[in-house]
């Protein structure tokens, strides 16, 4: 039997079943990319126009610098976000959502609303369960 990870299928029902199988995989990858944490924050950060790094970093609480500088390069190679330096002293650098990344601005900003009105009862479900609220659940062996 062919392990799925060798031959893509495409789905017969769902909302995968839209996806062409041939492009299953980079559709996962941008769902990855744009879907997580740190991705949807800054979106959501640079809805009213260009902001400095500094000023990301400061918007944007528990981020570190190299995450925060490895997650605007990823959005800017989508073409989610802009890049702009300005040839100053000191050197100016700011970042902008693109047309692409304004089109997922809305569904961020409905994520993070989602998950900010719903914390405490997924922090509830967790408590029971015995899941720790500060970190995901794992498999336990």
């Amino acid at each position: 039997m062919p392990d799925s990870t060798d031959t893509e299928m495409a789905a017969a029902v769902g909302p995968c079943a839209s996806i062409p199988a041939d492009s299953m995989a980079f559709v996962r990858q941008v769902l990855d990319r744009v879907g997580d944490k740190w991705s949807m924050l800054i979106i959501a950060v640079l809805e009213n126009g260009p902001v400095r790094y500094t000023d990301l970093q400061r918007r944007i609480p528990g981020i570190s610098q190299r995450m925060l500088t490895h997650t605007l390069r990823q959005l800017a190679e989508d073409g989610l976000i802009t890049r702009t330096a300005y040839a100053e002293v000191p050197p100016r650098v700011e970042y902008a959502l693109s047309p692409l990344g304004r089109g997922l601005h809305e569904i961020a900003m409905r994520l993070i609303g989602w998950a900010a009105d719903h914390h405490e009862e997924i922090r509830a479900h967790r408590s029971r369960t015995g899941t720790p609220t500060g970190t995901t659940a794992s498999p336990r062996s």
